[in-house]
């Protein structure tokens, strides 16, 4: 045992493997214990693939392909034939999820079609999935989670929201146009020319037009002056507008007919694969979208009577020389620029900086591939390199709208990202792929997920236009128990006995980085013949960062293809890294509102103060000897209890609670209320140490006292227990 021991030891602080006592894992095929259930992901039913609807109709421009199954079985999965309608259908589902997986590209009904064939051979199943069918009323193109989806989600829900905007840009231009041109018509038919014959014939329109005498007409009508005519430089303005409005080329313009002349077949294009290149256009567009909004000005000025030459006139000859604010550029369309974080090196990422410095109307897709790519002083350190977490960082201090996920969550997250899109200013989304060639094998779904649930790259969402604080402003939602360092999941597994087994098991960046095939050499297997009590679980090693002397090896489980448990000890360096993770994960989390610093000591003084006061109010009050009464005599004190429960019970001080119901909604199986609505432990089994230690610290009188761990396997304890100190 003391040579295993040795062996462990060695490799944890040096990463060098002793091949007779350590195995490697690059050909092992190990996944994270956790992941053993989703092995083969077209047998669950999850959100991908997505469906790109051709429509934002109430809201929606993506959805996922188990809810279009689930719309289209509310309606047809009924009566007698129900159950079997609905089983034939969610085998379809499952098909066209393998059609996909495996690289088969197309729309909704085509794939549909397509899977329906080979199953429409049984009689009963032809049925089923024919009444479905008729009942498909959505449809648009299938993607599934890899490289290509955040280019193309992003791309079609940003082109649908600048279609929105065309509609209601053509609303305008017609009004505007329409309403000039009356101005104009009204003009000419107060005008002598109006009022000619041949001119009042044509105005005429149908009729019998034998009936009138359109000379004598002229000339009574000439005689009549309503009003002046348009001063030449009203009239010539307003042709200008007219004309400035008509060739816009920032929208397309809706017409009413095929025939109708359109004065801008080619309008430009807004969308860019280079930061420099859209920029540049940008720039180069610039004069013609400050004339353009300035023709819009003066138009509402002059349909309303209100242009002033004196007044007007020397403001709009200086209009725009400041650039236009956030009111007029809301016309315009936005800005698409979709780039691979490789690309932002150099010139481009200098280009990226300066239009986010500059709040322009960009929205900007940055896709990272990789996130465990290796720092050039990888020799010395184990350091990985996340661009796109430093420019989302950066973008934030800039007051940037940041919306920061795997494409994993894109669907989950689909409201921040519209709101993004539809964001006033510029709008950065950074988006890890998860479709790395190092995690070959590996649905880059799962992938993704893996780095959300790891910590290492968390989703999160600001939006300065939510309100003036962090609280309004940004949220970290979105990510798997945000108020844990490591989410828990619990792992069943089945023990030498053949018993079931249930642990509560935290995902970290450790089992992330295992997934990754140039990090192998930082992992090794234990064989099953050589566990013993040194090896313990890395979560553990990562929360006790006080050790002094080192006489336990950090372990990963992990399953093997047959869905075998392995024991995987990492080295040093590998923990390092994980606790410089959980570090910025919890910078994170006080941006987010959870276990605040500051907010903690604000709390912690005044617990402190009033506790002061309560003993400085005791001292004024004299004492009172009690009556001694036999019952008395045999009831156990406050202090008595308090003493029995000290030796490692949990328990509430119940006649003091405020019934702030912060425990209540913290944990409802873990706390519940008595007759009196006050809170006492219900079930110690129903929630973590670590639950129950933060209960106490988050208590605003202080009365929740967390005793021992109930679960001595739980990690972390060392730390809990320093924490639980205080409330003994």
């Amino acid at each position: 045992m003391e040579s295993n021991l040795q062996a462990n030891l060695a490799f944890y602080l040096t990463g060098k493997r002793q091949p007779e006592q350590l195995d490697a894992i690059d050909k092992l095929k190990l996944l994270p214990a956790l992941f053993a259930g989703y092995r083969d992901l077209n047998s669950l039913r999850y959100d991908f693939p997505l469906v790109l609807i051709d429509d934002l109709e109430d809201g929606r421009g993506i959805e996922s392909l188990s809810a279009l199954v689930d719309g289209i079985l509310d309606k047809v999965a009924k009566g007698a034939d129900g159950e079997r309608i609905s089983k034939h259908v969610l085998r379809l589902e499952q098909d066209i999820r393998a059609l996909v997986s495996k690289g088969t590209r197309g729309r909704f009904s085509d794939l549909w079609d397509k899977a329906a064939a080979p199953l429409s051979k049984n009689k009963l199943m032809a049925d089923s999935l024919s009444r479905a069918r008729a009942n498909l009323k959505t449809d648009g193109d299938v993607l599934d989670c890899n490289a290509g989806l955040s280019f193309r989600l992003i791309g079609h829900v940003w082109g649908l929201t600048q279609m929105q905007r065309a509609k209601c840009f053509n609303a305008d231009l017609k009004r505007l146009t329409l309403k000039l041109s009356d101005i104009l018509q009204a003009d000419f038919i107060n005008s002598d020319e109006g009022k000619t014959a041949e001119n009042l014939k044509h105005a005429f329109g149908t009729g019998p037009l034998d009936s009138f005498n359109f000379d004598a007409m002229s000339s009574i009508l000439k005689k009549v002056r309503v009003h002046d005519n348009l001063p030449k430089r009203r009239r010539q303005r307003i042709l200008t507008l007219i004309a400035a409005l008509q060739a816009q080329k920032f929208f397309p313009v809706e017409t009413n007919s095929e025939n109708e002349h359109r004065s801008n077949t080619a309008p430009y294009s807004f969308a860019f694969d280079s930061c420099a290149d859209a920029l540049k256009t940008y720039r180069e567009r610039l004069p013609e979208t400050i004339a353009l909004a300035k023709a819009i000005a003066i138009a509402e000025l002059e349909i309303n009577g209100e242009y002033s030459e004196v007044r007007h006139d020397a403001l709009f000859e200086s209009f725009g020389e400041n650039g236009l604010d956030a009111e007029e550029l809301a016309i315009f369309p936005d800005y698409l620029v979709r780039i691979n974080a490789t690309s932002l090196s150099g010139p481009e990422q200098s280009i990226l900086t300066e239009i986010l410095s500059a709040d322009l109307p960009f929205k900007i897709l940055v896709q990272t591939d990789d996130i465990l790519e290796k720092s050039t002083i990888e020799k010395s350190h184990l350091t990985f390199i996340l661009r796109s977490k430093q420019l989302a960082r950066m973008a934030m201090g800039l007051g940037v709208f940041v919306l920061q996920m795997p494409a994993a969550s894109l669907y989950q997250m689909r409201q921040p990202m519209q709101q993004g899109l539809d964001y006033g200013g510029t709008a950065l989304f950074s988006i890890f792929s998860g479709d790395s060639p190092n995690t070959a094998g590996i649905s880059p779904y799962l992938v993704g997920a893996a780095a959300c649930e790891s910590r290492l790259f968390p989703a999160f969402c600001f939006n300065p236009a939510a309100g003036r604080n962090w609280a309004a402003r940004f949220s970290i939602d979105a990510n798997p128990q945000p108020d844990q360092d490591w989410p828990l999941q619990e792992l069943v597994y089945q023990d030498e006995r053949f018993q079931t087994v249930s642990k509560a098991t935290p995902f970290t960046l450790i089992d992330f980085v295992s997934l990754d095939t140039r990090y192998s050499k930082h992992f090794a297997r234990v064989p099953k013949a050589k566990w013993n009590e040194q090896l313990v679980p890395a979560a553990e090693i990562i929360a006790n960062e006080s050790r002094r002397q080192i006489e336990t090896v950090p372990y990963l489980m992990m399953a093997d293809s047959d869905n075998m448990l392995q024991r995987v000890i990492v080295d040093e360096r590998i923990i390092r890294e994980a606790r410089r993770c959980r570090l910025m994960w919890n910078s994170l989390q006080e941006l987010g509102g959870i276990h605040n610093s500051h907010a903690e000591k604000l709390l912690a003084n005044a617990k402190k103060a009033w506790e002061e006061a309560a003993k400085a109010n005791a001292a004024l009050v004299l004492p009172v000897e009690p009556a001694t009464t036999p019952e008395a005599a045999s009831t156990p004190t406050a202090s008595e209890t308090v003493q029995e429960r000290s030796q490692g019970e949990a328990y509430i001080e119940t006649a003091r609670c405020s019934t702030c119901n912060e425990c209540i909604q913290f944990n409802g199986k873990m706390f519940a209320y008595d007759g009196n609505q006050q809170a006492y432990i219900a079930d110690i089994n129903a929630g973590t140490y670590a639950q129950l230690v933060e209960a106490a610290e988050n208590c605003q009188v202080s009365i929740i006292h967390p005793g021992k761990p109930h679960n001595p396997n739980e990690p972390g304890l060392e730390e809990l227990l320093k924490r639980a100190e205080a409330f003994i």
